[in-house]
C-alpha cells in the first residue's frame, strides 16, 4: 500500500515562531523540530536553499526526529539559477573581489568552486541519509527559467549532481507546459530518474503552471503555494499568504489519493507560510486523507 506523507515547507520560519503554533516552553530549534515531527512526518528544510548548512546541523535534525520522519532539502539556490549572496558562500570559496551588487550566479565562479559547492552540499545530507531521514532534493528553478535546449541541459546536470540521492524538478515557468511540451517534459524527467514537482498555484501568470498530477519517478511530489491575488506583485509574505478551504482540501485530498495509485510515496507540502496557515492547512489534509483511508477499509 503506497504511502501519502504531508507536511509543510520550512518548520521554523519567522512568522511560524511568532503565530503561537508553538506551545510557550517549546522554544529550542531541537525542541521545536520534536514538536513538528510528533505532528507531521514530512518537512521541506529550505535554509538550504540560503546557505548550504553544516553536517553537525543536519545531523542534530535527524537526531530530534523519531524514525520514519523524512527531511526534503531544497538545494542551494546557485545550483538551481538563482543569484546568492557573496556571504553566504564559505568563505574559502568567496571570489576574491566582491561583485558591485554583491550577489553572485553560478557562471560568475570557476567550475572548480561549483564542484566543491556540491560535494559540501552531499556531505551535508549524509547524515540525513545515514539515519533514513533523506526524502528528495527540491531543485525549484526560477521564473525566468524557460523552456529551452540549453535549459534542458541545465536540468539534466543538475539532476545528475544530485546522485546517488533522488531529485524532485519544479518548474517555474508556463513554457515547459505549452502545447505537447508538457509530455515532452514529462518523458524528460521520467528518463532522468527526477520526480516532477507537481504545483498548485495562482493561474494566469508567467510563473504559472498547470496542476498536472504525474509520476515520473518516487516519490511523487506536489507542493501547495496556495492562491493568493497578490502573487504577481506581492511581497513573499503576500504571495503565499492563502488558507485553504475545506473545498479545496477535500478535493486535493481525493486527487492525492488517486495520485497514490501510481506512486509507492507521495509527498505534499503546503507552502502558505505565513503565521502557521501551512500548518493547519497540512493538519486537515492529514486528517482527510486519514479519513479516507478509513472508509476504504
Amino acid at each position: 500500500m503506497s504511502v501519502i506523507r504531508v507536511g509543510t515547507s520550512s518548520w521554523a520560519d519567522r512568522e511560524l515562531l511568532t503565530s503561537g503554533w508553538y506551545p510557550r516552553g517549546v522554544h529550542t530549534p531541537a525542541g521545536r523540530l520534536a514538536y513538528y515531527a510528533g505532528r507531521f512526518d514530512l518537512v521541506e528544510a529550505d535554509t538550504s536553499y540560503y546557505a548550504i548548512p553544516a553536517p553537525e546541523t543536519t545531523a542534530s535534525w535527524a537526531l530530534a526526529t523519531p524514525d520514519g520522519f523524512t527531511f526534503d532539502v531544497k538545494a542551494f539556490g546557485l545550483f538551481t539559477g538563482h543569484h546568492v549572496r557573496v556571504g553566504t558562500l564559505p568563505k574559502d570559496l568567496r571570489p576574491p573581489a566582491a561583485p558591485p551588487n554583491g550577489t553572485v550566479r553560478r557562471s560568475d565562479l570557476p567550475p572548480e568552486t561549483v564542484d566543491e559547492l556540491w560535494q559540501r552540499f552531499h556531505d551535508t545530507l549524509d547524515p540525513l541519509a545515514a539515519a533514513g531521514r533523506l526524502g528528495v532534493i527540491q531543485l525549484g528553478f526560477p521564473p525566468w527559467f524557460a523552456h529551452g535546449e540549453a535549459a534542458t541541459r541545465r536540468i539534466l546536470d543538475t539532476v545528475e549532481r544530485c546522485q546517488p540521492h533522488p531529485a524532485a524538478v519544479e518548474l517555474r515557468h508556463g513554457s515547459w507546459f505549452q502545447g505537447d511540451r508538457a509530455l515532452k517534459t514529462m518523458l524528460m524527467l521520467q528518463s532522468a530518474g527526477a520526480s516532477y514537482v507537481c504545483v498548485d498555484m495562482p493561474q494566469g501568470h508567467p510563473s504559472s503552471v498547470p496542476p498536472l498530477l504525474a509520476v515520473t519517478a518516487e516519490p511523487a511530489v506536489v507542493r501547495f503555494h496556495g492562491h493568493s491575488p497578490d502573487w504577481a506583485r506581492g511581497s513573499k509574505e503576500d504571495k503565499f499568504r492563502y488558507a485553504y478551504q475545506e473545498r479545496e482540501l477535500r478535493d486535493w485530498a481525493a486527487r492525492l489519493r488517486r495520485l497514490s495509485e501510481e506512486a509507492d510515496e507521495v509527498h505534499a507540502l503546503m507552502n502558505t507560510c505565513c503565521a502557521g496557515q501551512a500548518q493547519r492547512d497540512g493538519a486537515r489534509l492529514a486528517a482527510l486523507l486519514a479519513d479516507q483511508t478509513a472508509r476504504s477499509h
